[in-house]
């Protein structure tokens, strides 16, 4: 079963759960992927979360309710995992801009949120990108000292956050206090530690020859696995490094014939040869399953 039809899976069990509380775990098992990832897959290839995806869902139902039943505000409310008629009084009006008793008094028509069908993403051609395919090849593993800091996919707020982590390593001169660097002008930004929620640890740091029980304060050591990794290569703006990040996400991963392995994936960015934000010389690396 492709990447398509496994996330249409997690729809269906959505859809079928509306008004029982949903999990994100559980959501995501459908799929058989982790939660974060399956968040991750979801929010490319749709540009909003899952969660956000639920809520639309069940505010569209619950206006069709007031519509077409006699159901009361707060039994709708609480039938679609609200706690109180407040908080789906707040949720409806912020959705579709007027309050659930003026809606079921007047003929306004709303613009719902239908079920999504992920088939037919991937039957049309997106069109997002014109890029060269990935490299495919086999790295040893690669050890690295850094600083880490958490963030989260929510909103995609990491793309604002992890920019300005990188810039405070370099005002700080982080950079200066890794010793015995393996690859010196070669800075690495390591997204790892995945929770459920959708928060991830970024690290910014460099390739070290060893790690020794020296660790400057502050700072943290990891092992990058060995194993078969896809390469992106990235020589362009900070915005087309990100966009290329939810091409792989979005597009290219679940179109191609490859399963993303558990753990870490980096970017490495050649610090002498670019200049941000204009000018980045950037490759990415996206593990994969043998």
């Amino acid at each position: 079963m492709d990447h398509y039809m496994r996330i249409q899976a997690a729809i269906d069990y959505v859809e079928e759960h509306l008004t029982e509380e949903l999990p994100i775990t559980d959501i995501a098992a459908q799929a058989h992927f982790s939660a974060f990832h399956f968040q991750r897959l979801f929010q490319a290839i749709c540009g909003f979360g899952v969660q956000e995806y639920v809520r639309k869902r069940r505010l569209s139902e619950a206006a069709v309710l007031l519509q077409d039943s006699s159901k009361n505000i707060l039994e709708i409310a609480v039938l679609y995992q609200y706690q109180s008629q407040e908080a789906f009084t707040r949720a409806f009006e912020k959705r579709f801009g007027m309050t659930p008793g003026k809606f079921r008094k007047s003929d306004v028509p709303l613009v719902y949120q239908p079920k999504m069908d992920f088939l037919t993403f991937r039957l049309k051609d997106k069109g997002e990108m014109k890029m060269n395919k990935p490299t495919i090849m086999m790295l040893d593993e690669i050890l690295i000292m850094g600083r880490s800091f958490r963030t989260s996919l929510q909103d995609e707020i990491y793309f604002e956050e992890i920019p300005e982590f990188y810039h405070e390593f370099g005002r700080n001169h982080d950079f200066m206090r890794i010793p015995d660097k393996a690859a010196p002008d070669m800075s690495y930004g390591i997204s790892c530690n995945f929770d459920d929620d959708g928060s991830f640890s970024f690290v910014v740091g460099e390739a070290v020859n060893k790690i020794t029980d020296q660790v400057p304060e502050g700072f943290v050591t990891m092992t990058l696995p060995a194993g078969k990794y896809a390469e992106f290569k990235v020589h362009g703006s900070a915005d087309q490094s990100q966009n290329i990040r939810r091409y792989i996400y979005g597009t290219w991963l679940p179109s191609s014939n490859y399963e993303r392995r558990e753990g870490p994936d980096f970017e490495v960015t050649d610090v002498c040869n670019s200049r941000y934000p204009e000018q980045m010389k950037m490759n990415i690396y996206i593990p994969l399953k043998s």
